[in-house]
C-alpha cells in the first residue's frame, strides 16, 4: 500500500476548511532512483576505430562528434582527431571542393539552398560549411543559414554545418580543412564553403578549395567601385543573382559590367577564363548552367593538371598557415612574453621605445635570451 499523507499549502489560512488540502501518495510523482542514475550514466567514449566505422558509413551522428573533436581545442581530442584523420586519408580527396562569397543583400544563403538541393537531386550529396571569423564572440550566422535553409537542412544527402574558427583565421583553416576531410570521408562529393563576407576570410577559403565564386547584386557600375581588385582576381566565376522580374534587365546589364571588368584580370585559374553569369536562386532559374560551367572547370583542369597542382599547393600552404598558427599562439602565451607585454605596450604608445626594439625585447623574453 502506498504511503498517503494529508498536507495543506502554506498560504492557506488556518480557519480554513480541510477542502485546502491535497493528498500526497510517495512514489507517484517521483522519478525512481533507477530513472535519476540513468540521467547521469556518464557517454562511453567512443574508439578511434568506432569513429572511422562510423564516419566511413556516413552515420550522421558519429560524423558530427568527430567534427566536435577536430573543432576542440583541448589537447586530448585534437590527438584523437588527428588519428581519426589519419585513419581516413585513404578515402578523402574525391570530392568538387567550392567556395562561395558574396556580397550582403547577394542572397547567398537561398543560392546555397537552391544550389545544394539541384544538387541533390542529380544524386550528389552535399555538405554546407559555413566559414565566420568572428563565430567565438558573436555565435556566427550559421543559425540563420540553417533557418533560411531549412528545406536543404532537411535533405537525407544534405549536411550542413558551422566551422567555428576560434576567432583567428588560422582556426578557419585547421577547423575548416579537416571538417571538410571528415565529409569527404562520410562520401560527400560537393563541398560547398561559404564565408560570411568579402575579406580577409576569402584568401583563406580561396586556399582550400576547387572552385570559387562570388554573388553579387546588380547595378555593377557602383558595386564595382567598393570592390576590391584582390578578391575579384580570387573567383573563377561572378555570378549576378536575383535575375528575375523587372530585375532581370539589370542583372544582364551587370553581366556584361563585370565582364568587360574581369577580362582585364588575370585570372584566378590558369587556362579558365573568369567571366559572369545570371541567375535566379528564388525560382531556380540559371542553377543547371552554373553547374555545368563548374563541370566544365573539374574537366579542364583535371586534363591540364592544374587541379591536382592546385591541391598539392594547398597542402603545402596548410603547411605554414598551421605553423604560423601554432608560433603565433606560443608566442602570446609564454609566460615571460605575457608579464613584458604590458610594459612594453605602454613604452610604445607612449613614444618613448621604439616598436623594432620592443619587438626585440618580446622575442628575446620569447626565447630565453632577456
Amino acid at each position: 500500500m502506498n504511503d498517503e499523507r494529508t498536507s495543506r499549502p502554506e498560504w492557506v489560512p488556518r480557519e480554513h476548511a480541510d477542502e485546502f488540502a491535497t493528498a500526497y501518495v510517495k512514489g507517484s510523482d517521483e522519478p525512481s532512483q533507477t530513472a535519476a542514475a540513468k540521467r547521469w550514466v556518464k557517454r562511453k567514449e567512443r574508439s578511434v576505430a568506432e569513429y572511422v566505422e562510423g564516419v566511413l558509413n556516413n552515420d550522421r551522428t558519429i560524423l558530427a562528434q568527430a567534427i566536435t573533436l577536430v573543432e576542440s581545442n583541448a589537447a586530448k581530442h585534437m590527438e584523437m582527431a588527428q588519428q581519426i584523420l589519419n585513419a581516413l586519408l585513404p578515402h578523402i580527396g574525391k570530392s568538387i571542393r567550392i567556395g562561395i562569397t558574396g556580397v550582403p543583400g547577394a542572397g547567398k544563403s537561398t543560392f546555397i539552398e537552391a544550389f545544394g538541393q539541384f544538387l541533390c537531386e542529380k544524386g550528389h550529396r552535399v555538405a554546407v560549411l559555413a566559414v565566420d571569423p568572428s563565430s567565438s564572440i558573436t555565435g556566427g550566422s550559421i543559425l540563420g543559414d540553417k533557418t533560411r535553409m531549412e528545406n536543404l537542412a532537411r535533405h537525407p544527402h544534405a549536411f550542413i554545418r558551422p566551422s567555428p574558427s576560434g576567432g583567428t583565421l588560422g582556426g578557419v583553416h585547421r577547423k575548416t580543412r579537416e571538417t571538410m576531410l571528415l565529409c569527404e570521408a562520410a562520401g560527400y562529393d560537393i563541398i560547398l564553403i561559404e564565408t560570411v563576407g568579402v575579406g580577409q576570410s576569402e584568401f583563406v577559403v580561396r586556399g582550400m578549395v576547387d572552385f570559387f565564386m562570388l554573388l553579387a547584386l546588380t547595378g555593377a557600375g557602383d558595386e564595382l567601385q567598393g570592390m576590391k581588385k584582390g578578391i575579384m582576381e580570387l573567383v573563377d566565376a561572378v555570378i549576378i543573382n536575383k535575375a528575375d522580374g523587372d530585375n532581370k534587365p539589370k542583372a544582364l546589364a551587370a553581366k556584361e559590367e563585370y565582364n568587360q571588368f574581369l577580362h582585364y584580370l588575370r585570372p584566378a585559374t590558369p587556362g579558365w577564363e573568369t567571366k559572369a553569369y545570371t541567375c535566379s536562386a528564388l525560382h531556380g532559374e540559371g542553377i543547371a548552367d552554373i553547374w555545368r560551367v563548374i563541370a566544365t572547370f573539374v574537366t579542364v583542369t583535371k586534363q591540364s593538371g592544374v587541379f591536382e597542382t592546385r591541391r598539392r599547393h594547398q597542402l603545402k600552404d596548410w603547411v605554414y598557415a598551421m605553423i604560423k598558427d601554432y608560433l603565433e599562439t606560443s608566442f602570446f602565451a609564454n609566460p615571460r612574453v605575457k608579464e613584458k607585454l604590458p610594459l612594453i605596450e605602454n613604452l610604445v604608445m607612449s613614444g618613448t621605445k621604439a616598436v623594432t626594439a620592443a619587438v626585440q625585447e618580446l622575442i628575446a623574453a620569447y626565447e630565453g635570451r632577456d
